[in-house]
């Protein structure tokens, strides 16, 4: 652009107004000229990034499945997690999202990387007890994650069982030995002791104790029991227990079941129900644990027996306020429970 020549015929007011449009444009055009630039690289900016599928890596080595995802521009992000088999040991369990998923490249990808298995060996089992050697394969299947079609470890049942001096549950054999190496899912069979053959005891005498004593002496004794309630005679009180088989002093087999009779009360207090719980458990070849408590309706948990229990019929007095809930449980967990309610002849008429 030239200089601008001045005539000095000209008024200066012409020569303003005739050069102040020119001006006028060419700041207009600077003003589009940088919007249009600051727009372009807006647009540029916030553009997204390209789209790609995700390749499937399930069951790859981990460094090829991480060399795959590079290539699509997409990032790992790792779990660590024990599987079933040792030969899994370093490949791509799971992956999320899933193969065929179109997603923007930088994406973060879920992989879950076998550690192999929790242990590479059987444990020797011999000497323990077979309900510690359930928990302890129940834990190991919890630490291997998801539940698997094949699990690592299981027991195979029913077991044997034979008479030992040994205490009855304790392990007295296994197959396969201790220290055989785990490269799949192992199958443990177990011989099982049933405990001495013949074993005698002393039974207690338990006449005149109250039910509730009565419990907790078969209890510490380990005895196995059958209650029967009958009413009042003669000068009788309630909730005592007036007869036994065997009788208290005698030696009997360890394994035999003792008849209690307890009276019926010829009064309880008001809402208060004295019955008989009755459940058959499934006969086992050794005692388990049983536990029987009652939930009362104030929110009280009250343990009524726990005892070693080989199974049979149940039967345990009880007096409780009515809409108490009886719980009973066997190694922990519970198999059963029912409320208790009020005979029909203490309900008020409707």
């Amino acid at each position: 652009m030239g200089f601008i020549k001045f005539d000095p015929n000209k008024k200066i007011e012409t020569y303003v107004a005739s050069h102040l449009r020119l001006f006028l444009f060419m700041g207009l055009g600077l003003v589009l000229f940088v919007g249009l630039i600051a727009v372009s690289v807006f647009f540029i900016a916030v553009r997204g990034e390209e789209q790609t599928m995700i390749p499937d890596v399930r069951g790859k080595e981990l460094t090829e499945a991480l060399l795959e995802l590079q290539a699509k521009e997409l990032y790992p992000r790792l779990q660590l997690r024990y599987s079933q088999s040792a030969s899994d040991k370093g490949l791509i369990l799971e992956q999320e999202p899933s193969a065929g998923t179109i997603v923007k490249a930088g994406r973060r990808i879920r992989l879950v990387v076998s550690q192999g298995v929790i242990i590479n060996s059987v444990e020797n089992y011999v000497g323990r007890n077979i309900d510690e050697v359930r928990m302890d394969i129940q834990t190991i299947l919890a630490s291997a994650g998801s539940a698997p079609a094949a699990p690592l470890i299981s027991l195979k049942e029913p077991f044997m069982y034979q008479y030992s001096p040994e205490a009855p549950g304790t392990i007295l054999q296994q197959s396969p030995p201790p220290e055989t190496l785990i490269s799949g899912p192992v199958v443990l069979e177990l011989v099982v002791s049933r405990g001495p053959e013949n074993t005698q005891i002393k039974v207690p005498n338990l006449l005149g104790l109250s039910y509730a004593e009565a419990l907790e002496e078969l209890s510490r004794a380990g005895i196995n029991f059958t209650f029967i309630l009958r009413a009042l005679e003669g000068q009788e009180q309630g909730e005592i227990v007036v007869f036994q088989e065997p009788a208290g002093g005698r030696t009997a087999p360890a394994n035999v079941r003792m008849s209690l009779t307890v009276t019926i009360p010829e009064k309880t207090e008001e809402g208060d129900v004295f019955a008989l719980f009755r459940h058959t458990i499934p006969r086992n070849p050794y005692p388990l644990a049983v536990r029987l408590e009652a939930l009362l309706p104030s929110g009280e948990r009250r343990l009524l027996l726990a005892i070693d229990y080989p199974g049979g019929e149940l039967t345990v007095p009880y007096r409780l306020p009515a809409d108490s809930v009886l719980i009973l449980s066997m190694l922990n967990r519970e198999i059963y429970r029912e409320t208790v309610k009020a005979p029909p002849e203490a309900l008020s008429p409707e």
